[in-house]
């Protein structure tokens, strides 16, 4: 059945099923939540084992490697990521994308209780004394009574005067050997707002909430505490939620003027009103009803990657409505009434719609299944785009000729033929007079443009331009809290002397705002501080880009001595370069590291370069005397446990509890402060033993040392992380220079190089999008031959996908933009443009020979005359819709600029080229389709002739 006849015929059910559409997809639309990015389930499970007062060594060596070899045997990991610290160790397993998440939690469980890892058993004279226990049941006077023994105390006053007993059977009274006082826990963290102290709060949304909605119910509940507590002062230091609105603003507004800027297009070229509503009317139309099916049906949010594909669309959505407008103002020309024009026009140029459409989302789909980490996030751009492009056919095929029929009007005098069109005739006649001269010259500026291709940079992602950065500074391990506060302190100074430069945030020993989500990250430590900067705006800085100040920072912070710094934030992407050499001999993986950590300082242009094999701490070493110690019946457990209780307390979990009406207040037994800083009191340390206590210094020997402060294992072995800060510089060609260096090239016996990070998400990425072209290729080709019922012509138009890609390949070139993921993404829709232009042209020269009889050469010119005006058309609509993408106007144009860039340099290639070369193809196919047809006739047997009786 003929749909848009039938619309024509029947306009009233179509003009309702479009407001049903548009309802429905409004009502999606406000009830999609706003995401920066959306919500991904890795399968990444984190184990963290804790032993207060544990050297990293010690936690390498009897955890660490047990947790490791445990989870080695798990089904479907991927990497194990291990960090070990003073007193913690944190192992990460990340698996393999198809493991469940909730499976993968399982097993890390499962796998962790084989160790049969279990709390000791330690016992306390101060917890036997101090507990609030059940003590069974008693009956008294006929009713049950449970018993409970209440041995606790109130207020340290009380807690001074109990008595407690020694295991000699002698008890003393606690404040007789100890000072008792109520007090705070030693700080390990400080937070300051430009210098001030102050409490700090960050909070991050739940899985499945939106940003904005997040933020504004905050802001509710603060402006709720600040009425209640007006002496209060509260001050939004940290604010990622700005830019994600700031985004979603941004896309919007490119929306609209994209959708502005095509109508413009078809009103310059139609100079018909009339024309130009029908082709306006196609464009919202289009967008709305899709917002309905990405949420009730997928459930996707409003987000960078959606909002990405609906305005790299935008330009494509009003192709299909310009294509059956211009065909329909055609056949007006004629003479033909609009009713008559309408019906005629769509099914003449039905088939060619149908395929363009099919054939663009034959080009978006295999996207949504790409593998990896990339395919995560490009689930809802594949699919935003191709419902989009099919609600765009839907809208062409019920709607656009409807209107048309009932709108449009024949042309009052007859409109004279474009001089541009007259010229464009002439040459390509003049190509199909000189079909090799043609193709010769077609093949020069395709070898040439693909001989750019080496002189691209090549990157992941491109750094942002946002408002926001960070300084990390790390001290040498040992550094306390003060000399960490004070060296930040410092930096901040000159930090904030920067004029772009408004609000500088300090954390230090804490803080995870603005920190790599996807980085095996250990717990936080008193000798790193993080200060989180709040930049003027970009409108307010033209001409100075984030990374032009964070350029400026690393010279100023080159002052701050002895302290590592890096500039940029923790999980912006395109920002750092990190290298890892993996091993199991320690000591030769360290001096190779340092090796590779010198030259890469030689290479030029790069930011800092940091590595973790030089984080060495200080230590006091504590040798027991075997001989002295088994005399004196001493174990060395026993001298451990007086060593940690006495310098920084007990475990967690065996501390007595002070009970208070809304909290427990852990009561904590250490020397004093100013005692652990004396050796020789230290010695004097009594140890229990067989005969009583003795001194420390009489069974042990103590002296100062040094140990590796952090130890970082890769796959079940140990291994150096060398962060090197791009600054500014494109990620493939900083790898390529560092993976040539000498000391990379000749790596030691048992040492391997890998990269972990965004060097190995882009070649995951490149990976991904090059299956994906592939997978898009076959569906283009399938569609092409369902719809047109031929094997051999699709290969005609399959022709426009080699000539749109010198194009994109110059524009790269000219604009110095880098390949990365928005140019990929570029490419993949510039695969399907292309071949809509080409579709065009082959399906009028089938038609005119078909249906007109016109020879094939008279066929191929009068589709160029007939064809060449939409097309021109189309790629103008969608260069327009795309160009304030490509200028950066309004939002932060570093992600979708160079999309923008790829698509109008290989539409205006891939246009020109088609128009003169797609005809030259058509005509040598079908030669060798004739070719193939006569040698085929030739071979065949002649049946012999057997004379009549």
């Amino acid at each position: 059945m003929n749909v848009s006849a039938w619309c024509i015929k029947n306009p009233i059910p179509s003009v309702l099923f479009f407001i049903m559409l548009t309802l429905a997809g409004l009502l999606g639309f406000r009830a999609m939540k706003i995401q920066n990015f959306p919500d991904i389930d890795l399968p990444t499970v984190t184990v963290t084992a804790s032993l207060p007062g544990a050297s990293p060594a010690q936690l390498e060596t009897e955890v660490a490697r047990k947790i490791e070899n445990s989870m080695a045997t798990l089904q479907g990991v991927k990497h194990i990521y291990t960090k070990v610290q003073d007193g913690v160790a944190t192992v990460t397993v990340e698996f393999r994308l198809e493991k469940p998440t909730q499976e993968a939690v399982d097993d890390v469980r499962d796998a962790v209780s084989r160790l049969n890892v279990t709390a000791a058993d330690v016992s306390r004279r101060l917890r036997e004394v101090q507990q609030d226990a059940a003590g069974g049941r008693a009956d008294l006077g006929g009713a049950e009574q449970s018993v409970r023994t209440v041995a606790t105390v109130q207020t340290a006053q009380e807690l001074a005067r109990l008595d407690v007993p020694l295991a000699d059977g002698r008890r003393i009274r606690l404040d007789q050997v100890a000072t008792v006082a109520d007090t705070v826990a030693e700080p390990r963290s400080v937070a300051l707002l430009n210098g001030a102290p102050v409490v700090g709060f960050e909070v991050v949304r739940a899985l499945k909430a939106g940003e904005v909605e997040t933020a504004a119910g905050v802001r509710a509940a603060l402006e709720q505490l600040r009425q209640a507590h007006p002496q209060v002062q509260i001050t939004e230091a940290i604010d990622f939620v700005e830019p994600v609105q700031a985004g979603f603003d941004g896309s919007m507004l490119l929306l609209y003027e994209g959708a502005v800027l095509a109508v413009l297009v078809v009103w310059a070229f139609l100079r018909s009103w009339r024309a130009t509503l029908v082709a306006a009317t196609a464009l919202p139309l289009s967008v709305i009803p899709a917002f309905a099916l990405m949420h009730y049906v997928f459930g996707f949010t409003i987000n960078v990657v959606t909002l990405l594909s609906l305005s790299l669309v935008v330009g494509i959505l009003v192709d299909d409505a310009i294509v059956e407008i211009e065909n329909i103002m055609r056949h007006l020309r004629m003479g033909k009434t609009p009713l008559q024009a309408a019906r005629e026009a769509a099914d003449e140029i039905g088939l060619a719609v149908i395929a363009t459409t099919f054939t663009l989302i034959a080009v978006f789909l295999p996207t949504a299944f790409m593998s990896g980490v990339p395919g995560k996030f490009f689930v809802q751009f594949g699919w935003t785009a191709a419902i989009a492009v099919f609600f765009s056919l839907v809208v062409a095929r019920m709607l656009t000729p409807m209107m048309a029929a009932y709108l449009m009007k024949a042309p009052r005098k007859p409109e004279p033929e474009p001089r541009w069109l007259t010229t464009y005739a002439r040459m390509a006649a003049w190509c199909l007079r000189w079909r090799w001269v043609t193709l010769a010259a077609t093949a020069v500026f395709f070898v040439g443009s693909f001989s750019l291709v080496p002189l691209l940079p090549t990157g992941f992602i491109p750094p942002d331009d946002l408002s926001q950065t960070q300084v990390t500074i790390t001290l040498p391990p040992g550094s306390t809290l003060r000399q960490t506060t004070e060296t930040a302190e410092q930096a901040r100074q000159l930090v904030q002397r920067h004029p772009q430069v408004r609000l500088v945030y300090t954390a230090v020993g804490g803080g995870a705002a603005g920190s790599d989500p996807f980085s095996m990250s250990g717990v936080p430590e008193v000798r790193t501080a993080v200060l989180t900067i709040n930049l003027t705006p970009r409108q307010e800085r033209r001409g100075v880009s984030k990374q032009d100040v964070e350029a400026q920072l690393r010279q100023t912070l080159e002052a701050v001595p002895g302290a590592r710094i890096s500039v940029g934030l923790g999980g912006a992407a395109g920002n750092k370069y990190v290298l890892v050499l993996a091993g199991d001999d320690g000591r030769v993986l360290t001096e190779h590291a340092q090796q590779v950590e010198r030259e890469l300082r030689t290479i030029p242009g790069l930011g800092n370069v940091t590595s973790s094999s030089s984080l060495v701490r200080p230590e006091l070493v504590v040798r027991p005397d075997p001989a002295r110690a088994a005399d004196l019946g001493v174990t060395a457990a026993a001298i451990a446990d007086t060593l940690r209780v006495a310098t920084s307390g007990d475990f967690d979990q065996a501390l007595a509890k002070l009970n208070l009406a809304q909290r427990q207040v852990p009561v904590v037994v250490r020397l004093p402060a100013q005692a652990r800083t004396d050796l020789d009191l230290l010695r004097q340390l009594p140890v229990p033993g067989a005969r009583g206590p003795v001194p420390l210094g009489s069974v042990a020997t103590l002296e100062l040392s040094s140990g590796p402060a952090q130890i970082d294992r890769y796959d079940r072995q140990r291994n150096v992380n060398i962060e090197v800060e791009l600054n500014q510089r494109p990620l493939g060609e900083v790898e390529a220079q560092v993976l040539a260096l000498p000391s990379l090239k000749n790596l030691p016996p048992g040492v391997i190089q890998t990269t972990i990070g965004d060097a190995e998400a882009m070649a995951e990425l490149f990976q991904s999008f090059g299956l994906a072209m592939l997978t898009g290729v076959l569906c283009i080709y399938v569609v092409l031959v369902l719809l047109f019922k031929d094997f051999v012509q699709p290969v005609t138009i399959l022709g426009a996908l080699v000539l749109s890609v010198p194009g994109a390949f110059l524009a790269l070139f000219v604009t110095h933009t880098a390949i990365s993921m928005p140019s990929m993404i570029g490419l993949i829709m510039l695969m399907g443009i292309a071949t809509k232009n080409s579709i065009l042209l082959v399906d009028y020269v089938i038609l005119a020979q078909r249906e007109l009889g016109l020879a094939r050469r008279e066929a191929v010119l009068d589709a160029c005359r007939k064809r060449a005006r939409p097309i021109v058309m189309t790629t103008i609509a969608m260069a327009a819709g795309m160009m304030p993408i490509a200028l950066g106007w309004g939002v932060d144009p570093s992600f979708r600029a160079p999309m923008a860039i790829v698509v109008i340099g290989g539409l205006i290639t891939s246009t020109f080229l088609s128009l003169l070369v797609i005809p030259v193809l058509y005509t040598l196919v079908d030669d060798l389709i004739r070719l193939a047809g006569r040698l085929r006739r030739r071979g065949r047997p002649v049946a012999p002739v057997t004379p009549a009786a």
